[in-house]
Parts: structure tokens; sequence; C-alpha cells
């Protein structure tokens, strides 16, 4: 169980429609709001969701 923190660069399971698969985490709490790296749109998710969609930690901020 990794602990989600703002900075962090995760890989999603399914890619954004622009193509990119990596996200920065922008705010954690009983909503995760991600920005997607390749085109910078925000999206906002519930934690469930974001949790169950993340395939891996790729950068975590502090290691």
């Amino acid at each position: 169980m990794h602990k989600y923190m703002v900075g962090d660069i995760v890989k999603m399971k399914k890619a954004h429609p622009c193509g990119s698969d990596q996200w920065e985490v922008m705010r954690t709490g009983m909503d995760f709001r991600i920005k997607c790296l390749g085109c910078s749109r925000q999206v906002m998710l519930p934690r469930p969701k974001f949790e169950k969609g993340v395939k891996k930690v790729i950068k975590a901020v502090s290691e």
C-alpha cells in the first residue's frame, strides 16, 4: 500500500485520450486531482477509483 503524496508521478492503467498514461498528483484526500503530463488537463477522481486505476508510481516525492 503506497501513501500517495502531492507531486508524485503515477502511471495509470488506461491512457488519456491524448495518448499519455503518466499523471502528476495535484491534490489528495477523499478526491484526487491529477494532471495529465501529455496535455496538462486536470481530472478529479474519487479515491477508490484512483487507487484502482494506478498501475505504478514512477516517481515518488519523498523516498
